[in-house]
């Protein structure tokens, strides 16, 4: 439930997950696993999701409704290339 409810809530907003990986202060690809339920974070990581997300804390502890559809994914864009990725390429 907290995995379905960070991704509903992030695309809802129209955010993508670098940038809510940003406003949250952890790595996007970690972001990734905890929207796949493959990562199971801490009280306090939740906090900092729940903060970066607009929302209580509880609420990303919310049971879906039956009703509620997978949320869809945002359109793709180019990913700006980190610094280490532009160093080696030099």
């Amino acid at each position: 439930m907290l995995a379905w409810n960070v991704r509903k809530l992030r695309v809802a907003k129209g955010v993508s997950q670098e940038a809510l990986a940003l406003e949250a202060g952890v790595e996007r690809a970690y972001l990734s696993k905890v929207e796949k339920g493959d990562e199971n974070p801490s009280l306090k990581m939740v906090d900092k999701l729940a903060k970066a997300l607009g929302v209580q804390t509880a609420t990303l502890f919310a049971v879906p409704a039956r009703l509620d559809e997978q949320p869809k994914n945002l359109k793709g864009g180019p990913k700006p290339r980190s610094t280490a990725r532009a160093k080696r390429s030099k």
